[in-house]
């Protein structure tokens, strides 16, 4: 029974999750084992943990989970390979996942009762895909934080709306967070001296001034699903549960995906809504009737040179499609098995849409910082903020100044991929 239980559920289809997601499956998945509410040996989490130290990673289908009764399908992939079926990674070589545990020294599980179920009963998959997409949005979170500085300097606009005093009296954490952040990168801006006195205008464009506000509200949504991530991988989500100094075998629901999918949902919706902010400020720096004097496009040569014209286009087009992506999968039920399970999670769709708009952002936010620090050498020889100025150099060591037309995919790449890294996690002090 429990070896046809992991043959039959593992019918998944579509592209194999990273190994980064299949590893984070492998010690998620130990995790609630250890629990020691699922009626498996401790050699079921040896042998995962095992198969996560020497580098064997089960090639796991991403599509063919519902996610209740949690990833069946998924987690019968990674289970496969632990009873020595299957294919797997194993040293950059995809091989028949035998061949893989012997090379690596590890014996494969011969099953005892309950323990094929035991591998399969969860939310591992969508946690693993999920998870790792969170983390990718919170340091994105910090990044668009510095592009809109840099931006905000770029179109030589005001700090005024970052006063704590106003926050203070909208003590929102995330709103609070971003006010202070914007304070520190903006602090000792030559740029915003020269225009304190005598500018025109009262007030800048929401997606300048508000920056505290939709950016902190992002960071309150990625934190509710941080939190969520957190119980549920330290979760026993088994079932039935077995509570031995009880000597009860109770059947219950913890597998069921609600919990993370309404949350990846939820963070869906506010890195689309980041993205929203962010192309509204590619506008403003590209666009010669509300760029602040900059020329058309951030190219001197308008009219023979498009400079950052498609930029834009290209940032309208990747929150187009998260705006697709951002309709919530928790809202869909369609019953399987008989109608028994008749109400199911999409959790993994969550998840899986949640990598995609978590992608199409850091591209996004790649492009703002791109066109503001095209944007910073037209202010020259006036400085930005201590912030600005590092971020600056940042941005500079990964893409040079346009001075004539050139593809500008590969310099994209490069700066979404230097935001995934974390290198706008911009540490400055804030004195005000």
């Amino acid at each position: 029974l429990q070896l046809n239980l992991v043959r039959s559920h593992a019918c998944g289809v579509g592209r194999s999750l990273s190994g980064e997601e299949t590893r984070a499956m492998l010690l998620l998945r130990a995790n609630v084992l250890a629990c020691g509410f699922s009626g498996a040996r401790p050699v079921v989490v040896e042998t995962l943990l095992m198969m996560l130290e020497r580098g064997v990673h089960p090639v796991i289908p991403e599509k063919g989970s519902v996610g209740a009764s949690g990833d069946l399908a998924p987690l019968a992939h990674l289970a496969l390979t632990v009873i020595g079926e299957g294919e797997c990674i194993y040293q950059g070589q995809r091989m028949a996942s035998a061949q893989a545990m012997q090379r690596a020294e590890i014996e494969p599980l011969q099953l005892e009762a309950k323990e094929g179920l035991a591998l399969l009963n969860g939310t591992q998959a969508m946690g693993a895909v999920g998870g790792l997409a969170l983390h990718r949005a919170d340091i994105l979170a910090r990044a668009a934080d510095v592009a809109g500085a840099m931006t905000l300097e770029a179109l030589r606009g005001t700090p005024v709306a970052f006063d704590e005093r106003i926050h203070a009296a909208r003590p929102h954490a995330g709103q609070m967070e971003v006010a202070k952040h914007l304070r520190a990168l903006l602090e000792d801006s030559e740029i915003r001296e020269s225009h304190v006195l005598n500018d025109p205008r009262v007030q800048d464009a929401y997606s300048l001034r508000c920056m505290p506000q939709v950016h902190g509200a992002v960071r309150g949504a990625l934190r509710h699903a941080r939190e969520a991530v957190e119980i549920e991988s330290g979760s026993a989500t088994d079932n039935p549960l077995v509570f031995i100094k009880e000597g009860d075998v109770l059947s219950g629901g913890n597998f069921h995906g609600a919990p993370l999918a309404l949350a990846f949902d939820y963070a869906a919706i506010a890195v689309t809504d980041l993205m929203s902010i962010c192309e509204r400020r590619i506008d403003h720096l590209v666009n010669p009737d509300l760029n602040q004097g900059l020329p058309p496009f951030l190219t001197s040569s308008a009219g023979t040179s498009s400079g950052f014209m498609m930029t834009q286009v290209t940032a309208v087009a990747l929150l187009s499609e998260a705006k697709v992506l951002s309709h919530p999968a928790s809202v869909d039920n369609v019953p399987t098995d008989g109608s028994k399970e008749d109400h199911v999670s999409m959790g993994m769709t969550a998840a899986t849409k949640l990598r995609t708009i978590v992608e199409n952002a850091e591209h996004a936010v790649a492009i703002e910082l791109l066109a503001a620090a095209e944007g910073l050498e037209y202010r020259a020889p006036l400085q930005p903020g201590r912030g600005v100025r590092r971020a600056h150099g940042i941005v500079r060591e990964q893409a040079q100044r346009l001075t004539q037309d050139r593809s500008l995919s590969d310099d994209i790449a490069r700066l979404a991929t230097s935001i995934r890294r974390g290198d706008f996690d911009i540490i400055v002090s804030d004195n005000s």
